[in-house]
C-alpha cells in the first residue's frame, strides 16, 4: 500500500486526521442546530456577536465563541470584525438547510442523527449487538412501539424521513415514468412527503400512504398539508392485508429487515397486484463490487447497529424481486442519497 502514497502523505496523514475528526465536525453542526444558533442568526437583521448569541441561547460566552468560530471554519457561518469585535452571520446554505424555519430545513434529520443515530454508533464494535436487538422477533407494530416509546421519539424519526424526501423526493418520483400506474400506495410512507412528490408528478393518479395507526395519526396531526392530494390509511403491511394498487412504493423499507421478511412482504404484494402492476423500491444502492458509494456503505453499517437489514447492490435487489416473480427490473441511480428500482409483475 505504501508505494501508492505520495511523499507528503507519508510524511503527514492529512486525510486520516480529517477522518478521525469527522465526528467532531458532525457534533459541531448537531449542537448548533439543537441550541438554535441558525434560527437566531436567520431572524436577526444584522450579524451578532458571540456575547449576544450566548445571552439569547443561555450558554457560556467562551463556549459559544468557540462553537461559532468552528462553524466559520467549516464555512457554515461567516464572520466580520469591527473595532476588535467579531460579528457572525449565516451563509445561504445555513439559512436554507439548517434553520428550522426554512421550507427545505434538514433540522429534524440533524436532531435525529444527533440524539438517536450518533449514540447507536458506539455499538459498532459489538458487531451489530444493537440497543434495539431485544425487540426483534416481535410483530412490526410492537417493534415500532418499543423503539419509539413516546410521541417525541416518533416525531424525531418522522422528521428524519420527512427531511430525506425534501432532498431526494422529486428525483425519486421522476426516476421513471410512472404515469401508467393509476393507483399508487406508499407502504410505510410515514409523513407523506414522498407521496406528495408522487402526487405532484402524476396528478391523474391517486396516491395513498399506508402506515401503522400511530404513524398515520401523528402524520395527520403534525405533517398534513392543506388541500392534501394524498390519502392516509392505517394498517400493518407485514401482518395484515394491503390495499389494492397498481404500484407499491417501498421507500427505505427493504433495507431495514432480513431477507426472509422482505421476501414475505414482496410475495404479498406480488399476489395482490394485477399483471402489469409493480413495485418501486427506494434505497441507497451499493456498487456491484460493494466498494462504494461511501454513503451507501455507511448506511449499511447503520442498519447493522440500528436494525436487522443491509444495503445492497442492484443485483441484490434484482435477485430478491426475481425470486418472487417480478420481472422487467429497471434501476435508476439518481446521483443523490437514494436510488430507485422498478419491477413489474
Amino acid at each position: 500500500m505504501a508505494e501508492h502514497l505520495s511523499q507528503s502523505e507519508l510524511d503527514y496523514p492529512f486525510k486520516l486526521l480529517e477522518y478521525f475528526n469527522g465526528f467532531r465536525v458532525s457534533k459541531v453542526i448537531f449542537s448548533a442546530c439543537e441550541l438554535g444558533v441558525f434560527d437566531l442568526l436567520l431572524k436577526s437583521p444584522e450579524p451578532l456577536s458571540a456575547q449576544h448569541v450566548a445571552r439569547e441561547l443561555s450558554t457560556s460566552v467562551d463556549g459559544m465563541e468557540r462553537l461559532l468560530d468552528a462553524l466559520v471554519g467549516i464555512e457554515v457561518l461567516e464572520v466580520e470584525t469591527t473595532d476588535g469585535t467579531a460579528a457572525y452571520s449565516s451563509t445561504d446554505v445555513a439559512n436554507l438547510y439548517l434553520a428550522k424555519g426554512s421550507g427545505k430545513s434538514l433540522h429534524d434529520m440533524i436532531v435525529y442523527q444527533s440524539q438517536t443515530i450518533y449514540p447507536l454508533w458506539n455499538n459498532l464494535t459489538w458487531e451489530g449487538k444493537n440497543q434495539n436487538q431485544k425487540t426483534f422477533g416481535l410483530p412490526p407494530e410492537d417493534v415500532f412501539r418499543a423503539v419509539y416509546r413516546s410521541e417525541e421519539e416518533m416525531l424525531k424519526f418522522m422528521g428524519l424521513m420527512n427531511s430525506s424526501w425534501i432532498l431526494d423526493g422529486h428525483d425519486i418520483a421522476t426516476a421513471f415514468n410512472l404515469s401508467c400506474f393509476q393507483t399508487i400506495v406508499d407502504l410505510g410512507g410515514c409523513t407523506g412527503a414522498l407521496a406528495r412528490e408522487m402526487a405532484k408528478a402524476y396528478p391523474s393518479s391517486s396516491v395513498t400512504v399506508f402506515d401503522l395507526l400511530p404513524v398515520v395519526e401523528t402524520a395527520q396531526k403534525h405533517f398534513s398539508q392543506e388541500n392534501d392530494a394524498v390519502v392516509f390509511q392505517s394498517g400493518d403491511f407485514f401482518s395484515g392485508e394491503v390495499p389494492p394498487a397498481d404500484l407499491y412504493v417501498l421507500a427505505r423499507i427493504i433495507h431495514a429487515w432480513p431477507e426472509e421478511k422482505c421476501l414475505m412482504l414482496l410475495k404479498k404484494l406480488y399476489d395482490t397486484c394485477k399483471p402489469g402492476g409493480g413495485v418501486l423500491l427506494v434505497e441507497a444502492m451499493l456498487f456491484e463490487n460493494r466498494r462504494g458509494p461511501v454513503t451507501a456503505q455507511l448506511f449499511s453499517l447503520n442498519m447493522l447497529v440500528q436494525m436487522e437489514g443491509r444495503e445492497r447492490p442492484p443485483s441484490g435487489y434484482t435477485s430478491i424481486l426475481n425470486k418472487i416473480g417480478f420481472c422487467n427490473v429497471q434501476v435508476c441511480r439518481t446521483g443523490k442519497s437514494y436510488d430507485a428500482i422498478l419491477a413489474v409483475r
